[in-house]
């Protein structure tokens, strides 16, 4: 093989390899909020969630989330919204609140003494 040909094939599959999405884990907030709308819901048939805002504070991160849920036995969906509080890739607390009310999730302030 061409010494050419072969550096050319390393580099498209060193590139291909880099650029392959990695496996969700238990970090990842898509699988993380995946997870508790699965949990929260286990009857629906189908449901979806939109990630309204997110706020880093340290080593805790909250997150505003929509969920809309179909389940088995009722026609219309089931909307729902909730603040989720995530630490160490883990859902530590959540509160369910109303879908119209403002998002009020903002870091602590920091008393100076």
């Amino acid at each position: 093989m061409n010494p050419t040909r072969a550096l050319f094939y390393f580099f498209i599959a060193t590139t291909l390899w880099l650029a392959a999405p990695a496996d969700p884990s238990t970090g990842d907030l898509g699988s993380i909020i995946e997870r508790f709308v699965t949990a929260r819901f286990p009857d629906a048939m189908s449901h979806f969630w939109v990630v309204n805002s997110a706020q880093w504070d340290e080593d805790e991160l909250v997150v505003d989330v929509n969920t809309v849920v179909l389940e088995r036995f009722k026609q219309e969906p089931t909307e729902s919204r909730f603040l989720l509080l995530i630490v160490e890739g883990k859902v530590a607390g959540a509160q369910n609140i109303p879908l119209d009310s403002p998002s009020e999730c903002q870091p602590e302030e920091q008393n100076q003494a």
